[in-house]
């Protein structure tokens, strides 16, 4: 198996994004991320898209191929692929990518993750996100997708003694994040005791555990390693790795930057 780099990076505003289409986001993501890592489209062997729901989000299905058309790519003849696994849509399909270089398959490839999920109101939008849960044995008995995870969070806490204030911790990190990132949808940190004190979605899970509604891309330039930039004003090329999602996702409308 190869190693693989990453060699350019792009992404969107995150947030309601009501002015823009998915299409506008996904190719703007890809586009900064084949711009920042200097290729030409013929240089590029395959595109991954991760994208949970855009069926029913936004009426559209196969989006893969509609944003490498929209992006100019279509007369190149690219294996375009749409992969879907709830919340970790992103990161299947950065795993499926990077698996695709390791085996000797492609050389570079794009992968984004890209969600449109303001455009339907709230009420509906919780219940696309549940229907990623087994309709037969879970969403019929009233599961919802943070009543999943609320589940999950107490049985860690069972098992491994974590407690609520670091659970709380890793909302407080990822808001220091997003302070620091200008497309961020939240821009704001936020104190331990913010987080323990702000209402419940589902027990031990409060408002700042879950993720709120959101619209945006990110996409990434994945390389074989030994084809990647290793001095200038690139640097060191990064190793690809992938992350777990965050937690179900809620609305936040009522909420400011």
């Amino acid at each position: 198996m190869r190693d693989v780099a990453v060699i350019g990076v792009g992404e969107t505003e995150f947030g309601e994004l009501w002015d823009r289409s998915f299409r506008d986001l996904g190719i703007e993501a890809g586009l900064k991320a084949i711009q920042d890592a200097k290729l030409r489209s013929e240089d590029i062997d395959a595109v991954y898209i991760g994208n949970m729901s855009a069926g029913k989000f936004i009426d559209q299905e196969h989006v893969s191929a509609l944003v490498a058309d929209y992006s100019g790519l279509a007369d190149m003849h690219l294996p375009t692929v749409r992969v879907e696994g709830g919340g970790a849509c992103g990161a299947i399909a950065l795993l499926q990518a990077r698996l695709a270089i390791a085996s000797g398959m492609h050389d570079i490839v794009v992968v984004g993750g890209a969600e449109k999920m303001t455009d339907v109101g709230e009420v509906q939008a919780a219940e696309i996100l549940s229907s990623t849960a087994d309709q037969e044995w879970e969403s019929v008995f009233g599961a919802t997708f943070a009543g999943l995870y609320a589940m999950m969070a107490r049985r860690h806490m069972h098992e491994f003694g974590t407690t609520r204030e670091q659970m709380a911790a890793v909302a407080v990190k990822n808001h220091k994040n997003g302070a620091l990132n200008p497309e961020a949808q939240f821009q704001k940190e936020i104190t331990i005791d913010a987080v323990l004190q702000a209402p419940w979605v589902a027990e031990p899970l409060g408002l700042f555990d879950c993720a709120p509604l959101s619209d945006g891309a990110a996409a990434v330039v994945l390389c074989e390693a030994q084809r990647a930039p290793r001095s200038g004003s690139r640097g060191p090329a990064r190793r690809a790795t992938s992350s777990p999602s965050t937690t179900g996702a809620i609305s936040r409308r009522s909420m400011r930057r």
